[in-house]
């Protein structure tokens, strides 16, 4: 996965529309709302996740590596990558600021 911190992933950035999104990707296996009241298309590697004024909110995407500029983690290395990561901290949800997990997801969210 090719994050660049609340500017896109994989390419895609959070600027894109729903429609630019299905353009993109073609049509989701499955479209359904959240307990948060986003819609989210899902693509089964990948779901985007829009509010209800168009906003692309968030994506999650299944990756073996994570690339942030010229550097890549393996996932199964990312927690101890934060831990020791000078610019990205854990917040009370175990969250850093990209909106990672140590999982094999990772959660992209923009900036605002």
């Amino acid at each position: 996965m090719h994050l660049q911190p609340y500017q896109s992933v994989n390419g895609t950035p959070f600027t894109a529309s729903r429609d630019d999104v299905i353009r993109a990707h073609g049509q989701p296996r499955r479209e359904s709302r959240n307990s948060v009241g986003l819609t989210a298309l899902d693509y089964d590697d990948v779901v985007y996740r829009f509010q209800d004024s168009g906003r692309l909110e968030e994506v999650t995407a299944r990756a073996e590596v994570l690339h942030l500029g010229t550097v890549a983690v393996p996932f199964r290395d990312l927690a101890a990558f934060v831990q020791s990561s000078d610019s990205m901290a854990f917040d009370r949800g175990g969250f850093w600021s990209a909106r990672c997990t140590a999982l094999p997801l990772c959660h992209g969210r923009p900036a605002g």
